[in-house]
């Protein structure tokens, strides 16, 4: 990717990404961190919304400002990215951290270990998924698998995943 492409801003101007990129990250940084508290969630989301600018770049200077544009694909990269936390987390939520108890070594170990013990198949799916932070149909295209192949796989293996970390409701 170069960062020298030109994008067509308000106005008829144009800027290069490089200096879209310098001119805009700390205040999308600043925006996604507010609203998220999550200083890692904050960088991955201003480094995916460039990203997306890059291989998808639509903008339109008719339809509205640059900035709108841009903080646009930022909120929704970050409401994609909690919404596939919170439903991770809703399924296995001895895996969430949370303010009152922090995982244990051993306890992230043993996840660790359930996760690598899945079929092969059914652990990229998660990882890719739930580790790193793609969609369903993303983790379709990199393993060249249909969507549907995706979805059972991840229903298999987060079942299995739960039957095997199963923890008594006084653990925790």
């Amino acid at each position: 990717m170069s960062l020298n492409r030109e994008i067509r801003l308000d106005g008829g101007s144009s800027e290069t990404i490089e200096t879209l990129y310098e001119l805009y990250r700390e205040p999308l940084y600043k925006f996604v961190f507010r609203y998220s508290g999550d200083q890692q969630l904050s960088i991955d989301v201003v480094q995916d919304t460039f990203e997306k600018l890059l291989k998808h770049h639509q903008y339109s200077p008719e339809k509205g400002r640059f900035k709108t544009y841009l903080f646009q694909i930022a909120y929704n990269t970050m409401v994609t990215k909690l919404k596939r936390r919170k439903k991770f987390w809703s399924l296995l939520p001895f895996v969430a951290p949370d303010s009152t108890t922090d995982l244990s070594m051993d306890e992230k170990l043993s996840v660790q270990k359930a996760v690598q013990q899945l079929p092969e198949v059914q652990r990229a799916v998660v990882l890719l998924t739930y580790y790193h932070d793609l969609t369903q149909k993303e983790a379709a295209e990199i393993l060249g698998v249909p969507l549907g192949t995706v979805k059972s796989r991840l229903y298999h293996a987060l079942k299995q995943l739960k039957e095997e970390l199963e923890v008594d409701g006084d653990e925790r």
